[in-house]
C-alpha cells in the first residue's frame, strides 16, 4: 500500500474529533499544538512486489478474465509502533495502531476508498487524538468510508521475519519475511517518499507470507504479495496539510 468496515471482533469507538477533522480536512480544528512522529510501521499489500501505488495513480490489477476487465484495487494492512513521539504535552513513545483497508482503483484526485485505524487497547484517548491528528498529515488524503476502532496489538519486528496480529489474528495478520539479495543485507528501496512523511530510511523488503482481515463485512485474504518495513519520521514543522487543510 502507499501506505482505513466495521470490526465486528473489537469494540468499535467513535470516530475521534482529531481524526474527523485531520483526515477528513476540517480546518477549523486543524490548529493545535507542535508534535512530532518516528515510526516504524510492518506493512503489506495485495500489490505484486513492489506495490506500483508509489508509482502510478492506480493500483495493480486482479483477476481479469474472458473478456473481463481485471479489477484495480490494493487491500493492505499496515500496522505501526511509535518509537518517539509527542503531541503537546502528550507523550505517543510506544504507542500502536493499525489501519487496514482498500485504496480503491483510482487514487488520481486523492480520494480513496475505505479504512479502518484501530488504536491499541493501552492508548489512553488523549493519546489516540493525537495520532489521529498525526494520520491526517501523513496521509493527506479522503476517504469515501472511515471508521475507528480498538484491539489488540501484537507487534513483532525482525531481520529476517516480522509480524503483527490484531485481537490474536481474529481480526487480523500480518506477516513478512526477508527478501534475499546478492549478500545477507537487506534489501532496501532509497529515496522513495512514504505517503506525507518527510523522511524515511528506505523500504526494507519483505514479501508477505500472510497479510489478511477476518473481521467486518470486507474481509480479504492474501499471500505472497507486496509487503516491506520502514521507518518515518514526520513532526509539525515539515508535515504537510491535512487533506482540505
Amino acid at each position: 500500500m502507499r501506505g482505513l468496515i466495521f470490526l465486528s471482533a473489537a469494540m468499535v469507538i467513535a470516530a475521534s474529533p482529531a481524526l474527523a477533522a485531520e483526515m477528513k480536512g476540517d480546518k477549523s480544528m486543524a490548529k493545535g499544538p507542535s508534535w512530532s512522529m518516528n515510526a516504524t510501521t510492518i506493512e503489506a499489500c495485495s500489490c505484486p512486489m513492489f506495490c506500483q501505488c508509489y508509482f502510478n495513480a492506480e493500483p495493480a490489477g486482479h483477476g481479469g478474465h474472458e473478456g473481463h476487465e481485471a479489477e484495480h484495487f490494493c487491500r493492505f494492512n499496515n500496522a505501526y509502533k511509535i518509537n518517539k513521539g509527542s503531541y503537546g504535552t502528550t507523550k505517543l513513545d510506544g504507542a500502536k495502531f493499525w489501519i487496514y483497508g482498500d485504496l480503491g482503483g483510482d487514487f488520481s484526485k486523492g480520494q480513496l476508498d475505505w479504512a479502518v485505524v484501530t488504536f491499541d487497547k493501552a492508548t489512553t484517548k488523549e493519546q489516540r487524538d493525537a495520532i489521529a491528528e498525526i494520520c491526517g498529515h501523513l496521509f493527506p488524503v479522503k476517504w469515501n468510508s472511515l471508521t475507528t476502532a480498538e484491539g489488540e496489538i501484537e507487534w513483532v519486528p525482525g531481520k529476517e521475519e516480522a509480524y503483527a496480529l490484531l485481537d490474536g489474528g481474529k481480526t487480523a495478520e500480518l506477516r513478512i519475511k526477508k527478501f534475499q539479495g546478492m549478500t545477507n543485507e537487506p534489501v532496501v528501496i532509497k529515496n522513495l517518499k512514504y505517503w506525507g512523511a518527510p523522511r524515511n530510511d528506505g523500504f526494507i523488503m519483505m514479501p508477505n507470507s500472510i497479510e489478511a482481515v477476518r473481521a467486518g463485512d470486507k474481509p480479504f485474504e492474501f499471500k505472497g504479495t507486496n509487503g516491506f518495513m520502514i521507518t518515518i519520521d514526520i513532526d509539525s514543522k515539515t508535515a504537510p496539510p491535512a487533506a482540505g487543510g
